[in-house]
C-alpha cells in the first residue's frame, strides 16, 4: 500500500524518513521538495504524480506529511490514515511544529512501528498506542512538572530526560549501596519482593495489552474503574452559507460532529439517539410520536456520516440506533451534514452605494434568528474594501469597528448578542482618484460567529448506559450534553 512516509518541515528538510517498500528510492524525497514545497505556484491539489510514483500530502501548520506509493491504492484511507496519524501526534505531544518533531523523533519512529506494517495500517487507536508506548512526549514550551513519588524530579523541556537520567542514578546508587552491613539483609528481601511484584504487575499488564490489541475491542481495556461515572456529549456543527444581496440563499451546508469524553467503569454499552428524520417516520407510523409532536423541530435529515469504529453498523443500518462500547477518554463518535432545514443563525443585510468616483456609503445591518433567551458570542464581520482606499469613517451601534489597511478590510467586533435582536454599522470610505475604468469586484461580506445551539437542528434524544457486570445503572451515570454552533464560509454577497 504505501511505499514510503516522509516528514518535511517548510524549508524541504526531511525529518522524518520511513520507506516500507523497494520501489520508493530516496530520490523520490527530493521529488517531492523540489515539485511541491519548492514549486513556483501554489500547490493545491493533495494527490501530486511525478516520475510514475504518487505523492498524497497533508500539512499541518508548517509540517508536511507525504506518504508515496507506486500503487493503485486507496487515496480516501491514505488520507485517513495521514488525518490519523496527524491526531496521534497531536495526543502525544500538542501541537505538531517542526520543534516538537525534531524533539520526538524517537517516539514518532516507535509509532510508525506499531501503526505501519510494511505499508498497511494497523491499529492506529490512541488509547490502545497509549496502554504499550508509554513514553510521553516532549512539548515545545518549558513546562516544569513536578513527580509525585520523585518530589525533587523537574522536567524542563526538551533536557527533562538529562535530569530524570541523573536523579535515577543518583537514586540507585544510593538504595543499592548499604551504608551498613546490619542493613544489607532487609534492604536485600525487601528489594527481593519489590522485583517480584513488578514482574507480576508487567505479566498482567502484557496479558491486558494482548488481549486489546488482539481482540474485537482493540480500543478499550478491560479493568476500567472510576469513583463517579461521567458521560460528557458535545455537538459541535459548523455552518457554510452563501446568500445573494436581495437575501435568495444560493448554497447553504451544515458539517458536525459529535465528540464524547467517557469516564465509565468496566465495558459499558452506550445507545445513542438523535432526531434523525428516518428514526422519527418510524416512530410515527407506531404511534409512539407523542415526545416527537410536542417539540418544535421534529427530524432532521443527515445526508451522509461517519462512524468511530465503535460504533456497531449493523444495528445502526436495521434499527438506526447507535450502539457501542464507548473508549475510555476523548474520541471522536460521529461526522455527519446536513443541507435541508438548516436554522441560519443570522442574516446580513448590505447595502453599498457608490458616490460619485471617491466615495463609497456601507451600511450593513445584521439580524440574529434564534430565541431572545440564547446568546450568541465572539461575533465578527469583515467588510471589503476597494484596493484605493484612503480614509474610513465608521459608526456602530454596539461594539468595536475598525479599519485595517493591511486587510482591506472593516472589522466589526460584538462581544455578545441575544436572538432576535438586530445592529447596524454605517461606513463612509473616500477613495483615491485613479485612471483605471474597472469596476470593483465587490468581494462577499464574511461573518464569525459562536451560538448555543445546533444550526441543523439535531437534538440528543437520549443517552444510555448499560454495564450488566458491575453495580451501577443508567441512572448512576451522570451525562452531559452540550451544543456550540459556530460559522464555517459564512458569508453574503454585497
Amino acid at each position: 500500500m504505501i511505499g514510503g512516509l516522509f516528514i518535511y518541515n517548510h524549508k524541504g528538510e526531511v525529518l522524518i524518513s520511513r520507506v516500507y517498500r523497494d520501489d520508493i528510492g530516496r530520490n523520490a524525497v527530493d521529488a517531492f521538495r523540489v515539485n511541491v514545497i519548492h514549486a513556483r505556484q501554489q500547490v493545491r491539489s493533495p494527490v501530486t504524480n511525478i516520475a510514475r510514483t504518487s505523492f498524497l500530502h497533508v500539512k499541518r501548520s508548517n509540517i508536511w506529511l507525504a506518504a508515496a506509493t507506486k500503487q493503485n491504492v486507496n487515496a480516501t484511507m491514505v488520507f485517513e490514515f495521514l488525518y490519523k496519524m496527524c491526531d496521534v501526534m497531536a495526543a502525544y505531544f500538542g501541537k505538531i511544529s517542526e520543534e516538537n518533531v525534531k524533539n520526538n523523533f524517537v517516539l514518532i519512529y516507535e509509532l510508525l512501528d506499531e501503526i505501519l506494517d510494511f505499508g498497511y495500517p494497523q491499529n492506529s487507536e490512541t488509547g490502545a498506542l497509549k496502554t504499550f508506548i508509554t513514553q510521553q512526549g516532549i512539548k515545545s514550551q518549558a513546562s516544569y512538572l513536578i513527580s509525585k513519588n520523585q518530589p525533587n524530579v523537574v522536567y524542563c523541556g526538551t533536557h527533562g530526560f538529562l535530569f530524570v537520567f541523573l536523579w535515577s542514578c543518583f537514586v540507585l546508587q544510593h538504595h543499592v549501596s548499604p551504608h551498613t552491613h546490619t542493613h544489607t539483609h532487609s534492604s536485600n528481601t525487601v528489594g527481593n519482593i519489590n522485583i517480584a511484584i513488578v514482574e507480576t504487575q508487567t505479566k498482567e499488564e502484557q496479558s491486558q495489552i494482548t488481549s486489546q490489541v488482539t481482540g474485537q475491542i482493540g480500543w478499550r481495556r478491560e479493568g476500567i474503574k472510576y469513583r463517579r461515572n461521567e458521560l460528557f456529549l458535545d455537538v459541535l456543527e459548523s455552518v457554510n452559507l452563501l446568500m445573494s444581496p436581495q437575501g435568495q440563499v444560493l448554497s447553504a451546508h451544515v458539517s458536525g460532529r459529535v465528540v464524547m469524553k467517557s469516564y465509565l467503569s468496566g465495558m459499558p454499552e452506550c445507545k445513542f439517539g438523535m432526531n434523525d428524520k428516518i428514526v422519527i417516520d418510524k416512530q410515527g407510523k407506531g404511534g409512539g410520536s407523542e415526545d416527537v409532536a410536542k417539540s418544535g423541530k421534529q427530524s432532521i435529515a443527515i445526508d451522509d456520516c461517519t462512524f468511530h469504529q465503535c460504533v456497531r453498523l449493523s444495528k445502526f443500518d436495521t434499527e438506526r440506533s447507535i450502539s457501542f462500547i464507548p473508549p475510555d477518554g476523548d474520541y471522536e463518535l460521529m461526522r455527519y451534514r446536513t443541507t435541508k432545514d438548516i436554522i441560519l443563525p443570522f442574516r446580513v443585510i448590505p447595502l453599498v452605494r457608490e458616490v460619485g468616483r471617491t466615495r463609497l456609503e456601507v451600511k450593513v445591518v445584521i439580524k440574529s434568528n434564534f430565541k431572545s433567551s440564547l446568546l450568541a458570542q465572539k461575533i465578527e464581520v469583515r467588510i471589503p474594501t476597494p484596493l484605493t482606499t484612503s480614509g474610513v469613517q465608521l459608526i456602530c451601534m454596539k461594539g468595536k469597528a475598525k479599519y485595517k489597511a493591511s486587510e482591506n478590510a472593516i472589522v466589526w467586533k460584538v462581544k455578545r448578542m441575544a436572538g432576535m435582536k438586530e445592529s447596524q454599522i454605517s461606513a463612509e470610505i473616500e477613495l483615491l482618484p485613479t485612471n483605471d475604468k474597472k469596476k470593483w469586484a465587490r468581494p462577499p461580506i464574511s461573518m464569525n460567529f459562536e451560538v448555543p445551539f445546533a444550526p441543523s437542528g439535531l437534538k440528543v434524544r437520549y443517552l444510555k448506559v448499560f454495564e450488566p457486570k458491575l453495580n451501577y445503572s443508567d441512572h448512576d451515570v451522570i451525562k452531559w450534553v452540550r451544543y456550540i454552533g459556530r460559522s464555517g464560509i459564512y458569508e453574503t454577497r454585497c
